[in-house]
């Protein structure tokens, strides 16, 4: 089973520095049919005004994704980490205990855009953490956080699996899904096709009960793959 949740039906916030798009509730925007899926709690679409952002604040017993799709963040938190982020990597802040943060879009004329992902983890507590990598733009998917570390990945306190996803025009790919296990794919650009369902920019495709998901570019495209429980 597949259901697409429509870039233009997520809900917004905008603060004159910060324009946002949430795929699930999160803030001021509330809907009961849209409380995450799986253990995937938050996707927000996160736009920064050039010298702005978020003031230090805190978290715990999640697992925070950032990906930046534009621009750059500079990111300050409790644990002594102090690091600047560019367009396409990653970031794996594991809140813990307890973890204060902040990230700021240090540029005076470029905007800053990022996704922002929530996961929550398998087991709460423990020595918050901080991980980055950027993985490149192989064609096909990559594996960018994992229980493991597999392949070089972010290691993750959830049994989760994320992916990027970079295709060319008419180019496909394919996942194996275990029994039981969801997934879910949110489209940041192009035009692509997941099991014989086409996604815009900025859509989200939910899938259970599917043993294999495909993909197939109609325009070229970047995407993120979720393997849940």
């Amino acid at each position: 089973m597949i259901s697409i949740r429509k870039a233009d039906e997520r809900g917004r916030a905008n603060f004159g520095w910060l324009h946002s798009q949430h795929t699930f509730s999160f803030g001021s925007y509330y809907d009961p049919a849209q409380m995450g899926f799986s253990r995937l709690r938050v996707i927000n679409d996160d736009a920064v005004a050039p010298g702005a952002g978020f003031d230090t604040h805190g978290h715990r017993d999640m697992e925070i994704i950032s990906y930046v799709l534009e621009g750059c963040i500079a990111h300050k938190d409790s644990s002594g980490n102090e690091e600047l982020l560019s367009a396409g990597e990653f970031q794996l802040m594991s809140a813990g205990t307890g973890i204060l943060h902040s990230e700021f879009n240090p540029s005076n004329g470029r905007p800053l855009k990022f996704l922002q992902i929530w996961i929550e983890p398998n087991a709460t507590g423990g020595k918050p953490g901080y991980q980055q990598k950027d993985f490149g733009r192989a064609p096909g998917l990559t594996l960018v956080v994992s229980p493991d570390g597999a392949e070089g990945s972010l290691v993750i306190k959830q049994d989760a699996r994320l992916y990027q996803l970079w295709l060319g025009q008419g180019e496909e790919a394919g996942l194996e899904l275990a029994p039981g296990r969801k997934a879910w794919v949110q489209l940041v650009e192009g035009e692509l096709v997941v099991n014989g369902e086409r996604l815009a920019a900025g859509d989200g495709a939910a899938l259970s009960g599917e043993s294999h998901l495909s993909f197939s570019a109609v325009q070229p495209v970047r995407a993120l793959v979720f393997d849940l429980p």
